[in-house]
């Protein structure tokens, strides 16, 4: 299984904070659903080219904040209690996304309005099914 998970070199948001923030948003949006099985530490890090104990890190992390459960042998599963996540949740992930888009908005020199006008086109483009 290929998990639909970006990285971004340039967010300032460490590597293994930004795989558990879109696990989570992949759990409390349903495309994970409680039970399946999450890719093995190392399949995950070559999907993303990232280092093995980056992905332990966030599978750490995101099992002691119980989205996923271990199970020795096994793998890493979602937990029965990790979906949906709350609202609270929710909230926090997309403000640390929009935290980021503007500190890079900031760094590119772009104005408020400027950034609003591109996350509306944006939004009209993906309803549409266009994806550039």
């Amino acid at each position: 299984m290929e998990m639909q998970i970006r990285i971004s070199q340039d967010d300032g948001t460490p590597i293994y904070q930004q795989v558990v923030s879109q696990v989570k948003l992949l759990v409390s949006s349903g495309r994970l659903d409680e039970g399946e099985q999450l890719p093995a530490v190392r399949k995950l890090a070559e999907q993303l080219l990232i280092n093995p104990n980056t992905v332990a890190r966030a599978y750490r992390e995101l099992e002691s904040s119980g989205v996923v459960v271990s199970r020795r042998g096994s793998g890493v599963f979602v937990s029965d209690s990790g979906s949906p996540l709350s609202r609270r949740e929710k909230n926090r992930i997309l403000n640390d996304r929009i935290d980021a888009l503007l500190a890079e908005s900031v760094q590119l020199d772009f104005d408020l309005e400027n950034v609003v006008t591109l996350v509306r086109q944006r939004c009209s483009r993906f309803r549409k099914g266009e994806k550039k």
